[in-house]
């Protein structure tokens, strides 16, 4: 009766997200479409570090890579932006393939460091290629007035991103990435193989931010290398994972969503000190609540773990 319950009231919200680009104003239309992709930024980000305990501190480079994929697409070959936007998710993994293999092998802060370092590549890589990605001048998409569709393309996004994370933490694969995270080395001598599976959860980290950096590029209109390869875009989706609860299905989403209507609230009222009061909640959520909001409730009501 209470799975039933439960049921009931997510369709009921999936219904209410649906129907609300038909009476809300473009201000929250907008502000819901940017709620969605943190969400799926942030639960991205769950599926490799929350769950093998291996920080990214670069996960905007398959943002970045999704939004530069759709938007040459788009301009240079007159690519319809859903099918743009779907290559982006395709040339993310492939990225993450790519430096998934060499990069997974580092242990601790030397991951996180590579990480850093490849967002940094990718930001000098489009800077250079200008024939082709506009260089530092970017790239301008034909004006294409889609907020609506591009709403529903992100919400399908992070609904698919959270499916995802479900799927991977009630099974035994989930289980697997979660025994990495504790004891690596124990895993090892259990016979699993860590290094098959840190990749496949790496690439499938790598999809969301490839989509949602296709629809933000389209959604914008204009890219350019520091507008999609910001290290404060994986600071963020860092802390909304952590502020909810890393490792769980939901702390990232009730994460995501805290935080941005707190950043909402704020810059309305304090232009000047929002950025100051974002950074005491990263501090306070290190210092005071490392298991996050679910995992402050798991442990004081015997929630399930993976909730």
């Amino acid at each position: 009766m209470k799975r039933l319950g439960l049921g009931l009231l997510g369709l009921a919200l999936l219904a209410w997200l649906a129907l609300w680009p038909l009476w809300a104003s473009g201000y929250r239309v907008r502000f819901m479409l940017e709620l969605f992709m943190w969400v799926a930024l942030a639960q991205s980000w769950n599926l490799i570090s929350g769950l093998t305990g291996y920080v990214s501190f670069g996960h905007v480079a398959f943002y970045g890579t999704g939004a530069y994929t759709a938007g040459i697409l788009i301009l240079r070959a007159d690519w319809p932006w859903p099918l743009a936007v779907l290559a982006g998710g395709v040339t993310a993994p492939i990225l993450a393939l790519l430096i998934g293999y060499p990069c997974l092998r580092l242990k601790g802060p030397y991951f996180a460091i590579a990480m850093l370092g490849l967002n940094e590549v990718m930001r000098v890589v489009v800077s250079y290629f200008d024939g082709l990605t506009g260089g530092g001048l970017g790239l301008s998409l034909p004006t294409l007035h889609a907020s609506v569709p591009v709403y529903y393309a992100m919400g399908a996004t992070a609904l698919g991103a959270t499916i995802l994370a479900f799927a991977i933490i009630t099974s035994r694969f989930g289980l697997r990435l979660m025994s990495i995270r504790e004891d690596e080395v124990a895993a090892e001598a259990m016979g699993i193989d860590t290094s098959r599976y840190k990749l496949y959860a790496f690439l499938l980290s790598a999809v969301a931010p490839g989509i949602a950096g296709g629809l933000f590029a389209r959604d914008q209109g204009y890219i350019e290398p520091i507008s999609v390869f910001p290290l404060l875009t994986t600071i963020t989706m860092i802390v909304m994972c952590l502020f909810g609860g890393k490792g769980t299905i939901f702390g990232p989403v009730l994460g995501a969503v805290l935080l941005s209507v707190f950043q909402e609230l704020v810059w309305a009222r304090f232009l000047y000190v929002h950025q100051v009061l974002f950074g005491v909640i990263i501090v306070a959520v290190v210092l005071f609540m490392p298991k996050g909001i679910l995992g402050v409730l798991q442990e004081r009501y015997r929630l399930p773990r993976t909730i």
